[in-house]
């Protein structure tokens, strides 16, 4: 698949072929929507809490006498049914991280960068610099590039330049800087556009153009 390189304006320099194992790889909904299930749920710290009748405190003697009141029989007042008791049947601190094999992870990320492709969703740049450390000029050069659509842009290697594109456009909306080795299936379907840079595709060639 063939797609036009651009430069921060917004201007056509080159073409490029995109790797058709990443790029055209079998689409399979279900395994994207697992590994977004595994994501979503991994995420989770699964902290909550509640008591039950045995870690409430008070309780202890019988309320009231079993027969003669003309109340319901009462053991304690921690019981579920009191105001304060115990409670039955709720949420207490459990993992939900969920296991996927990296052959399915991967596959997943590219039936995903499939489908952003065939929805021309795949942005190639020849590189992307800072010029001047302003948010505003980050913006203006993204406005070219995905017309103020969501932007995913993906950088190759965490060094100076990773770091100058991170301050600048991390206070504008809607765009997620992320470096190759940490792409991941939610921000994938998240994202209207994702950016590459040249450099970048040839780490995720590498990350990702092995079975």
């Amino acid at each position: 698949m063939k797609v036009d390189v651009l430069n921060m304006q917004g201007e056509k320099v080159k073409q490029v072929d995109l790797p058709a194992m990443i790029f055209e790889a079998k689409v399979n909904v279900d395994l994207m929507h697992q590994a977004y299930q595994r994501q979503m749920a991994n995420a989770r710290l699964g902290t909550h809490e509640t008591k039950t009748r045995h870690e409430v405190a008070g309780g202890g003697r019988k309320p009231w006498k079993q027969k003669g009141t003309g109340r319901a029989r009462q053991g304690s007042t921690i019981a579920a049914q009191w105001v304060g008791g115990g409670r039955i049947h709720t949420p207490h601190p459990r993992k939900y991280t969920q296991a996927m094999p990296k052959k399915m992870r991967l596959a997943a990320l590219r039936s995903a960068l499939t489908v952003k492709a065939a929805e021309s969703g795949i942005v190639m740049v020849d590189e992307i610099k800072v010029d001047e450390m302003k948010t505003k000029a980050m913006t203006a050069a993204l406005n070219h590039l995905v017309g103020g659509a969501r932007a995913l842009l993906l950088m190759p290697v965490k060094d100076a330049l990773y770091d100058d594109v991170n301050r600048v456009a991390n206070n504008i909306p809607d765009v997620k800087v992320m470096l190759v080795s940490y792409l991941n299936i939610r921000d994938l379907l998240g994202f209207d556009k994702v950016v590459l840079p040249l450099k970048s595709l040839d780490a995720l060639s590498a990350h990702l153009g092995k079975e």
